[in-house]
């Protein structure tokens, strides 16, 4: 009888053993999906020399030499990563640009960066950073330069309508979408006010100094070139 109940007790603690659970092993797709979503949030905490592979593996849950199987190394994570953000932006601001009226269009040109910001912020700290890879795939001072390019368009056209050198036009188009770019660093860390009202003010700006624009400039100061 006591034999008995001794089995019967072993039996229990055998049961009662925690069983080991299966890891899914992700594919190829998935595994570099995750290392970009972790380097993407790494990146923009610690910036590209705070942040090592050793800890992107680790975040992960695998070796340094799966991350270097998938993108070479840091840089190569780096690059990928700054490619993503920086097509990410361009396609909302080009996206956006659909009203009529220029007015509107300066609107939907300061939202859709004032969104980015506001989505994908991390992805927004990434390209403000200077890129420490020369062979990275852009900056962001190109990324605004791309920008603008979409800008130079609707100015050149609204020049010409008012008698304004078209030619002026991509000058224009650097200031407007340098001072929204610019605006958009600051508000990223304040907040506040709140998005309408800092693109209504961004655009109160840009609007009211395009429409007393002069068509032929002067300095009122001594210097003159």
């Amino acid at each position: 009888m006591i034999d008995a109940v001794a089995t019967d007790s072993s039996s229990t603690e055998s049961n009662d053993k925690p069983r080991r659970t299966r890891r899914t092993r992700m594919t190829g797709a998935e595994r570099r999906a995750q290392l970009l979503e972790i380097g993407r949030t790494l990146f923009a905490a610690k910036g590209f020399e705070g942040t090592s592979v050793e800890e992107i593996a680790a975040k992960a849950g695998v070796s340094k030499p799966v991350v270097y199987e998938h993108f070479g190394g840091k840089e190569g994570l780096y690059a990928v990563v700054v490619d993503r953000e920086m097509r990410r932006l361009l396609d909302m601001v080009t996206s956006s640009l659909t009203a009529g009226h220029p007015r509107e269009l300066c609107e939907q040109a300061a939202f859709a960066l004032l969104d980015y910001i506001e989505e994908c912020t991390d992805g927004f700290r990434i390209l403000v950073r200077d890129s420490p890879i020369p062979q990275s795939t852009g900056s962001f001072a190109s990324l605004i330069s791309d920008i603008a390019t979409q800008v130079e368009d609707i100015l050149g056209r609204e020049f010409k309508s008012r008698g304004f050198d078209p030619k002026l036009a991509p000058l224009y188009a650097q200031a407007l979408v340098g001072m929204v770019a610019l605006t958009g660093q600051w508000w990223l860390d304040v907040r506040r006010p709140k998005k309408a009202e800092v693109a209504a003010h961004l655009v109160n700006l840009a609007w009211h100094g395009l429409d007393g624009l002069e068509a032929k400039p002067h300095l009122i100061g001594r210097r003159k070139s």
